[in-house]
């Protein structure tokens, strides 16, 4: 009896997780870069169950074996087994700030292994020397004249912190710094083959799962990207989808809810009520 009961508990469980994550994705639809997630719910695995009886066996001492009959599978459940990110592109936004950047894919091969398609990303520095890679193009230049992300150095292709000084500056599409006229450094896109390996750390940053540093796109035939100055790029989230699936989330962890109240209230006649006297 008590196993409805873990199957609808597990049930609200994996409902409730699913409801913060389209929350989180709703709650970022205005966040230059933001990727949404998507929950990937398994099953728990199921169980075999089979009927004991025991059979006499046709000996001259007759013996009784215990043999199975199969009933039939039951399951178990279901849990979210992890939140994968959706790598689309997001659209354009014009905001007219120079220190904004718009990353576009033009040409990203896909995996071999895999058949999904590779992702581009800015590569930042972290106060620990650590790279970290983030698509959110809304720069602001820090204290010390340099381009940052969120306030993250943004690095360029030598793997320094980019520099600009004066308002007098220019990017071109393959990321080209200029100031005055000169040409300083370049910023540093970095290209992701497995998008499997990408984890996400939070404020709009990504890491590879094995710590390995991505190869930089900048000079990779196979890879065509443009820089659109003056634009970010917006999340990807699709507002109307997050919220049909919220309430489709709702309504799923209310249902599983119903079940745990029935089991409730007859595990209280169960208690309370049969063989009491009166």
């Amino acid at each position: 009896m008590l196993r409805g009961l873990y199957t609808a508990a597990a049930g609200m469980l994996s409902q409730q997780k699913r409801t913060e994550m389209l929350s989180n994705n709703i709650a970022n639809v205005n966040t230059p870069g933001y990727k949404s997630d998507q929950a990937a719910i398994r099953a728990f695995p199921e169980m075999l169950l089979s009927r004991m009886e025991g059979k006499d066996a046709p000996t001259q001492n007759p013996m009784n074996f215990g043999t199975q009959t199969p009933i039939g599978s039951l399951n178990t459940g279901a849990y979210v087994q992890e939140l994968v990110p959706q790598f689309t592109q997001g659209d354009l936004r014009e905001t007219g700030l120079p220190s904004d950047i718009a990353l576009l894919e033009e040409t990203v091969p896909a995996n071999a292994d895999t058949g999904m398609k590779g992702f581009l990303l800015f590569a930042v520095g972290m106060p620990d020397g650590q790279v970290r890679y983030t698509r959110n193009g809304h720069f602001t230049l820090n204290d010390q004249n340099q381009l940052t992300s969120q306030g993250v150095p943004v690095l360029s292709t030598a793997g320094a912190p980019i520099t600009i000084t004066g308002d007098d500056y220019e990017i071109t599409q393959d990321g080209r710094v200029r100031i005055g006229g000169q040409e300083t450094s370049q910023i540093d896109v970095r290209f992701a083959g497995d998008v499997r390996n990408l984890v996400k750390e939070g404020n709009g940053l990504f890491r590879t799962a094995d710590n390995a540093a991505l190869s930089t796109a900048a000079g990779n035939a196979n890879v065509r990207y443009s820089l659109k100055q003056g634009f970010t790029e917006g999340s990807n989230v699709d507002t109307a989808r997050a919220y049909t699936e919220m309430m489709t989330a709702y309504r799923s962890f209310e249902a599983n809810q119903k079940v745990l109240q029935a089991y409730d209230r007859s595990l209280d006649k169960a208690v309370n009520e049969i063989g009491r006297l009166s």
